[in-house]
């Protein structure tokens, strides 16, 4: 209540000196003129769930579950006016889960090689099938979620899933598998540790264990249930998702999943033909050419064939999960013949290591990686107190030859919540580092449901940790479902700050959408203002980008304390670039609508600025 309470009164005061000034309403923009990517990732399970219970482990019964029912066109029309152009519905294939459906034939699944109560959304048991939970009709699900898609496409939203390639769950079935097709591992020679064509990785003359459970760990919290007897029959053992090679994997690793053989040999080599070089030249087309006389490892097929299957069943494009745990080589293959399939499929990439950013963007046609470990982390170090400004322009030449395939986000379901304690513990702190990740670069924002609420993730659902909204068991947002207001979609039980919140989210990603100049230059501006501006510091950030239609200059302040009042100045060339002659020139807020008058002299631009605590301008000069 105490924390609550201090958020509130932050809120009253930055947007009450705001809106004090700032009562026009956005900028008029053309949203038919889409530019800029906003990707909403949400998970069905959590999104429209409405009861509040919240019990540890809690079943289904007791603590509820969203479904694909619950995106009615109201709700896709209020996720679209926030500034969204895809959505990506996060836990759609069918994953192994504790829930029973035995009675609808669909066998279950051991509690012991299940995380949570709900399971984990990247141990997929079934490929072409959806997660029965989230179904009105169990038997009817397909066909429900078939219906979620067309709704979003007639809601101007495209469709992103899952797909998660390197492990699956380790009772993986494939029930749904079509005809002529076959289940990952049905063919498999179990009786060796690695065949080219094996889908799985075995352990010979060793079965399965479960791990031996620590610090007070149990399986649903150590409730009752007929199949958690802490054995699980799997003979002989596979590898583990994260590359374990023990049968008995350790409790920390991920010991649901099963790792898939991509045609690399136990000691790390290829046993399948290498791209040349000049490939990372070449365009998705020519990379689809040279897969055709070759000979490719059989998990390489089966996942080309799950991802065309759900192309044809409409979805837009896909998010893989870990995917610099698989090679290069083939994601060459399998997105170049999506990229045949569908050539404006957006394909996102979870690659954490720098060294392979352009390799997984140039030779596996991936349209967008995570920009985790270099812009998210400088922000976040900012927002906590202990990482300055400076770094950002470092970060930003870093990448600029691949600044546009790198994708934006401040939350997602890997990262605690900003308003949780142990992030910043305000999610009014995440106002200014939103404003450089969605305009500081081409690249497309992604922003995770609950977080343009301020939702802060504090729910001890079960399996994990609260800071991060659970994954793996039945839980209700907070934050949300006061927006989700008993499913009216409006809002109608949010805070005042929650609402303000909101609305600063709806006006940077509406304006972000339809701006040219983000799709063209950027110009660092922070160092010429750190050297020549009174007042400027280093939890200042500025910069400005431009096109031929249009200029902005943006300012942000990422004390949360204190206001910073100084002449921000925009360099010489920058004014020469601009063509702008001596005078004065009206610059108009585009988050609230502010006017100021920049003024050029000596060949240099001149504007008065004061930002309070968490403030930003992004101005558009006129």
């Amino acid at each position: 209540m105490i924390r609550r309470t201090m958020i509130w009164v932050m809120a009253a005061l930055l947007f009450g000196c705001q809106q004090k000034k700032e009562e026009p309403q956005p900028m008029n923009v053309d949203t038919t003129k889409v530019h800029k990517k906003v990707i909403y990732q949400v998970f069905p399970r959590l999104f429209g769930n409405t009861n509040t219970t919240n019990k540890p482990w809690g079943t289904l019964e007791e603590n509820g579950t969203g479904k694909f029912s619950d995106f009615t066109e109201k709700a896709l029309e209020e996720i679209k006016n926030l500034g969204v152009t895809h959505i990506w519905y996060t836990g759609v294939p069918h994953h192994a889960l504790v829930t029973d459906y035995a009675s609808q034939g669909i066998s279950p699944d051991d509690p012991d090689v299940v995380k949570g109560r709900a399971g984990s959304p990247y141990a997929v048991k079934d490929y072409y099938n959806v997660n029965p939970d989230l179904a009105d009709t169990v038997e009817n699900r397909l066909q429900e979620f078939k219906e979620l898609i067309a709704r979003t496409h007639n809601a101007g939203l495209k469709v992103l899933i899952d797909i998660v390639p390197n492990h699956v769950a380790r009772n993986y079935e494939g029930n749904s598998t079509p005809t002529g097709l076959e289940a990952f591992g049905a063919s498999d020679d179990r009786t060796v540790t690695y065949a080219r064509n094996n889908n799985f990785y075995y352990i010979p003359d060793s079965d399965f264990k479960v791990p031996v459970w620590e610090n007070g760990y149990l399986p649903l919290g150590g409730a009752d249930h007929e199949m958690s007897d802490h054995e699980f029959v799997e003979v002989p053992a596979k590898w583990t998702g994260n590359g374990s090679r023990a049968a008995q994997p350790k409790m920390n690793d991920w010991y649901e999943t099963v790792k898939v053989n991509y045609g690399v040999r136990p000691d790390g080599s290829y046993d399948f033909e290498s791209l040349p070089e000049s490939y990372d030249q070449e365009d998705f087309k020519t990379h689809y050419e040279f897969w055709q006389d070759k000979s490719v490892p059989d998990s390489w097929v089966k996942f080309k064939d799950i991802a065309l299957y759900w192309l044809e069943h409409g979805i837009d494009g896909f998010r893989y999960d870990m995917a610099e745990m698989v090679p290069v080589e083939f994601w060459s293959y399998m997105n170049s013949h999506i990229k045949m399939k569908n050539n404006e499929a957006l394909l996102v990439a979870e690659v954490y290591q720098p060294t392979l950013y352009r390799d997984y963007i140039r030779k596996g046609k991936m349209d967008y990686l995570y920009d985790k470990v270099e812009l998210y982390d400088s922000l976040k170090h900012i927002m906590q107190g202990h990482g300055w400004t400076d770094h950002i322009p470092k970060v930003l030449e870093g990448l600029q030859d691949i600044e546009h395939h790198m994708l934006h986000f401040l939350e997602n379901h890997d990262e605690q919540r900003i308003a949780s304690p142990e992030f910043v513990g305000n999610a009014l702190k995440g106002m200014p580092a939103m404003v450089v990740s969605a305009t500081s670069t081409t690249s497309p924002t992604m922003i995770y449901f609950g977080q343009e609420v301020g939702e802060a993730g504090a729910e001890n659902a079960g399996f994990g940790q609260p800071s991060r909204t659970s994954i793996f068991d039945y839980i209700g947002v907070p934050s949300h479902q006061r927006w989700v207001n008993d499913k009216n979609y409006d809002g109608g039980q949010l805070f005042d700050d929650e609402k303000k919140l909101r609305d600063f989210y709806r006006r940077l990603l509406n304006f972000t959408v339809a701006s040219e100049a983000l799709m063209g230059t950027y110009q660092d501006i922070h160092y010429f203002n750190k050297d020549h501006t009174e007042g400027y510091d280093h939890k200042v950030l500025s910069y400005v980008r431009w096109s031929d239609a249009e200029k902005l200059i943006i300012t942000t302040n990422f004390h949360d304390g204190d206001s910073r009042v100084f002449e921000l100045k925009i360099p010489q060339e920058i004014i020469k670039e601009w063509n702008l002659d001596e005078g004065t020139y009206p610059v108009v807020d585009a988050l609230y609508g502010s006017e100021k008058e920049m003024a050029v002299k000596n060949g240099i631009g001149k504007l008065d600025i004061t930002l309070n605590p968490l403030e930003s301008f992004i101005f558009v000069v006129k």
